[in-house]
């Protein structure tokens, strides 16, 4: 997206990048940058809501209440352009603020103050679940558009866009998006999984942190759209080591978003992953990652038709003629 990484590692949006503190000791550690914890809408909505309904009962006039949530707002937008800030003046890495808005016409309040704040770029994680049965897919796909288009005439920073696999053409969807003005893609978002526990009868949540397993997914789409979209690709999700981090640069990704490994194995897991990226690079007679970056994207593959394939044939048959 413009920005200069000392290396392809990014640490994703989450706890872990909630605080100057916790951020210092991942820019020490070796992390390339950081994306800030989400300023999410939702739950400056849910706090307005929270404190309304506990205010009720002494009946506060209309004018009250707009002032309650514009207060609540702006105090969280406060909060977050101060954590830029400072994180700003204490890091020498790029420091990415990150938004996810539940309606269209917020995202220009809450991304105008986080330029101002001095971020060096904006991540804007983007997601409406297709569960509306009055939608169509188009009108919902047009929303991400719509958005974009607004932010790109007043932010004059990087624009990165984290969306899911949820669109009915992902790959033509994709080259749209990339076409529309933003800078990065990040390919994919991951979300709140509901659980039920069947002994309680309640919903909970459940796989939090993502998988080595998850790689597969963000590999494939990365694989299928380097060198066919007009802005750089980041890939997340499913990224635990430094295999992962070199399989991602080899089916095209500019950069990676790593966040559960940290989680389970602390700061220091990203030396380990950088040490592994280097002695296999030295290995393999690479002086950086420009080098090998997009070697097996499908674009450059000698059997693109692999990144196609949707079910399982040979591997099921060598097992079965095993039983």
């Amino acid at each position: 997206m413009g920005l200069t990484l000392r290396n392809p590692i990014i640490i994703g949006s989450s706890g872990l990048t909630a605080s100057v503190a916790k951020i210092l000791k991942l820019e020490e550690n070796g992390a390339g940058a950081v994306v800030l914890k989400s300023i999410f809408e939702e739950e400056i909505t849910h706090e307005y809501e929270k404190i309304v309904a506990e205010e009720a009962p002494k009946r506060y006039k209309d004018e009250y209440l707009d002032y309650l949530d514009y207060r609540i707002k702006n105090e969280n937008i406060d909060n977050y352009t101060r954590l830029i800030t400072e994180a700003k003046k204490a890091l020498k890495i790029p420091v990415i603020a990150s938004v996810n808005c539940s309606s269209k016409h917020e995202w220009i309040n809450f991304a105008l103050p986080i330029q101002d704040a001095g971020a060096d770029a904006l991540e804007v994680n983007m997601f409406f679940l297709p569960s509306n049965f009055d939608r169509t897919a188009e009108e919902t796909e047009n929303a991400y558009f719509e958005i974009v288009g607004k932010l790109k005439q007043k932010l004059k920073i990087p624009i990165a866009l984290k969306i899911s696999y949820y669109f009915t053409n992902l790959g033509s969807t994709i080259q749209k998006l990339s076409a529309s003005g933003v800078d990065g893609l990040v390919l994919f978002n991951r979300y709140y999984s509901p659980d039920i526990d069947i002994e309680n009868m309640t919903i909970s949540s459940t796989n939090v942190f993502s998988h080595p397993d998850d790689l597969s997914l963000s590999l494939r789409w990365i694989a299928i759209m380097a060198n066919r979209v007009e802005c750089d690709l980041a890939a997340s999700t499913g990224i635990h080591d430094g295999a992962a981090v070199i399989k991602q640069l080899l089916a095209g990704a500019n950069a990676v978003q790593v966040v559960s490994t940290i989680y389970n194995k602390g700061p220091e897991k990203i030396q380990n992953m950088l040490k592994d990226i280097k002695k296999w690079m030295v290995a393999h007679n690479f002086q950086n990652p420009d080098e090998f970056r997009g070697k097996l994207s499908q674009a450059k593959s000698q059997n693109p038709a692999l990144y196609e394939r949707v079910q399982f044939m040979k591997y099921f048959s060598d097992r079965e003629n095993n039983l």
